[in-house]
């Protein structure tokens, strides 16, 4: 153990080979639970993401009355309330690590006739809240953050919301949400406009759940004054954790592996056009619909990987990917270069100064940029690195170890549970070099 935290320790296994399916959807998984319980009727989620993310989702709403029953692992049944049959807590809502159970919370709790406070974990804590604070309070919500626009949120009873044009200066899945969440509640049109189009889990689950909305890539529209119906809800396999093992694959010789099920929604799959360029072999089979989402079966193949400049219309397609695409990169011939990703520096982690820091402790020339990074493909060499608490540095850290001479001893890696519990056993079933240190 390092200072008290838990660690991995990461090497070089065998070619990966076999199929596995990844867990479930982390975005689809925390919507259902939403959906469900403001809906009419039981809603079944299948495939539901068993971690400490969406969990704690699922207790928020449990802490508002709604009775949510467990029959089977990744299984869910919710019994809905109707849009307006949340009781008032009588506790602060824990949303643990979770930003998007957050974000989202705030738009539903936006519009209740109660108060409420929604309260992180320290790296929660950090994250900023205003870019959500903001366009609620246009619709006239009442809510109080910390001076930096940080949680706890302490968010006042409202039952006069009204529709609002959004015109969002950053693109975001999360602010969208919580505009169009806190819109089921608001008299009149709620419409949302992006810069650039982000992941439509929301508008696609609401009409899966017969709430009258329109959008399409960068739009959104929706009146209040309807009611959500329950339906059962196929959670597909999460691209994000699906992605390093497509890079461990890609980068590891001899390596086939299958990826089963995978979530394909084309707002979330930037990765994949961006490996591509990079020469990567990865083939779609057997495209079908699961939960309103298009999914496909990914065969990946090793390839030699070769330096490419990112197209920035791509990034906000691979937002959450970016970490395991640095080390794509520093297995790769030559130089790439990633611009447009200033969000990285507001996830869990600043997730560009991490990894150029992970990565130059593994050896690896990495520059950062304000909006992204300079990699320069080479060596990776054994080492110890901090994932700084961050999830996807942890995993990302772990695949570039399967190409490193030396162990690499991964620190601060409890929060893996947050979004890939079963993390390390699945990866040393297909041949990885992990284990608990």
């Amino acid at each position: 153990m390092s200072n008290g935290m838990t660690e991995w320790c990461a090497a070089p296994g065998r070619p990966l080979s076999g199929s596995l399916r990844v867990p479930g959807d982390k975005s689809v998984s925390h919507r259902a639970v939403m959906l469900g319980a403001l809906a009419e009727g039981t809603t079944r989620v299948r495939g539901f993401l068993e971690g400490e993310d969406t969990r704690a989702t699922a207790r928020v709403f449990q802490a508002m009355g709604v009775r949510i029953e467990t029959p089977n692992a990744s299984e869910r049944i919710i019994h809905g309330v109707g849009l307006h049959g949340l009781r008032a807590p009588v506790a602060e809502l824990d949303c643990g690590n979770a930003g998007t159970g957050m974000r989202l919370l705030a738009g539903v709790l936006a519009g209740q006739a109660f108060d409420s406070v929604l309260v992180g974990d320290a790296s929660l804590s950090k994250r900023p809240m205003r870019r959500v604070i903001d366009p609620l309070s246009a619709m006239g919500a009442r809510i109080d953050a910390e001076a930096g626009g940080t949680p706890p949120l302490r968010i006042h009873s409202n039952s006069a919301l009204q529709g609002i044009d959004f015109k969002s200066n950053i693109a975001s899945a999360q602010v969208k949400s919580a505009v169009l969440l806190a819109g089921l509640y608001a008299a009149g049109e709620t419409r949302v406009r992006e810069p650039h189009p982000t992941r439509d889990y929301t508008e696609r689950m609401l009409a899966a759940f017969g709430w009258p909305i329109e959008f399409a890539p960068g739009e959104a529209r929706l009146r209040g004054g309807h009611a959500l119906r329950a339906t059962d809800v196929d959670v597909p396999a999460d691209f994000s954790s699906a992605a390093f093992f497509l890079i461990a694959a890609s980068v590891v010789p001899g390596s086939e592996l299958r990826l089963e099920a995978v979530g394909m929604n084309p707002r979330r799959t930037g990765l994949l056009s961006a490996l591509r360029l990079m020469g990567a072999d990865i083939r779609e089979e057997a495209p079908r619909e699961q939960g309103g989402e298009p999914v496909a079966d990914l065969v990946v193949r090793h390839a030699p990987l070769h330096g490419i400049e990112v197209p920035e219309v791509l990034v906000p397609d691979m937002i959450d990917e970016f970490p395991a695409l640095f080390v794509a990169a520093a297995t790769a011939r030559g130089r790439t270069v990633v611009r447009g990703a200033a969000e990285l520096r507001v996830k869990e982690s600043d997730r560009i100064a991490t990894m150029a820091a992970g990565l130059a402790a593994l050896g690896v020339e990495i520059t950062e940029t304000p909006d992204g990074a300079i990699i320069e493909g080479g060596a990776i060499r054994g080492g110890r690195a901090d994932s700084h608490g961050d999830h996807r540095i942890a995993m990302s850290l772990a695949v570039a170890a399967q190409r490193a001479s030396d162990p690499v001893v991964i620190d601060d890696v409890a929060n893996v549970a947050t979004s890939f519990p079963g993390f390390v056993e699945l990866a040393k079933g297909i041949g990885m070099g992990i284990s608990d240190a």
